[in-house]
């Protein structure tokens, strides 16, 4: 069982402020290549981040690198072999290490010098909205060693308007103690946050609107 609790805004704002200085950079970098956009996801967007009290790994950030309809001429490999080599050379500078290569995202971690703890990290998914309302994002096959766009899940559809309607019918703080237990509950490490937190906000407003 895990201890997660939630993070302080004064603890958590300035390490916010320092990734998004970091995107700004990576933006910079990139531009020759193709443009993109960005924006906070997941318990990231709604001042809910998350730490174990129990374990070393602190607390995480999930941004979308949403890639803009200048970027036909790179296949999913190059698109994400340039946003990592951009985020490598800028986010070493502020002291990160460099992104780690998962599945669905890019991921750099602070880490104690002296402890080794991490203390805090955050995921990159490179992402493409498309005109019909879906999402895809560049998903990593380690065992084909191959890079593809993807869909979103379904459970990632229309998750806007479940908040908004959760809000509105005073949920949210049900919600909130909802999303920590099952953070405390999760046992699987492939599964991140802004999964949990899709799932949350699913399963609590199928459970109040029906």
């Amino acid at each position: 069982m895990h201890d997660f609790v939630y993070v302080t805004q004064a603890l958590a704002q300035p390490v916010k402020n320092e990734l998004i200085q970091i995107i700004h950079e990576v933006q910079d970098i990139v531009r020759p290549y193709f443009t993109l956009q960005f924006r906070p996801v997941g318990s990231s967007s709604k001042n809910m981040i998350t730490y174990d009290r129990k374990s070393n790994i602190g607390f995480d950030f999930d941004f979308d690198l949403e890639i803009n309809d200048d970027n036909e001429n790179y296949n999913p490999v190059e698109i994400r072999h340039i946003i990592k080599n951009a985020i490598d050379q800028v986010a070493s500078q502020y002291g990160y290490k460099h992104c780690e290569d998962s599945t669905r995202a890019l991921t750099i971690k602070k880490v104690n010098t002296i402890t080794s703890q991490i203390l805090h990290s955050c995921d990159f998914a490179i992402v493409h909205n498309c005109g019909d309302g879906r999402q895809q994002y560049i998903r990593f096959n380690k065992k084909n060693n191959n890079y593809t766009w993807e869909y979103q899940g379904k459970g990632f559809k229309n998750l806007e308007i479940k908040i908004t309607w959760l809000k509105d019918n005073d949920y949210w703080g049900e919600l909130q103690d909802y999303y920590i237990d099952k953070k405390n509950r999760n046992n699987n490490p492939d599964k991140h946050s802004r999964s949990i937190f899709a799932e949350s906000i699913n399963e609590m407003y199928q459970k109040k609107k029906n």
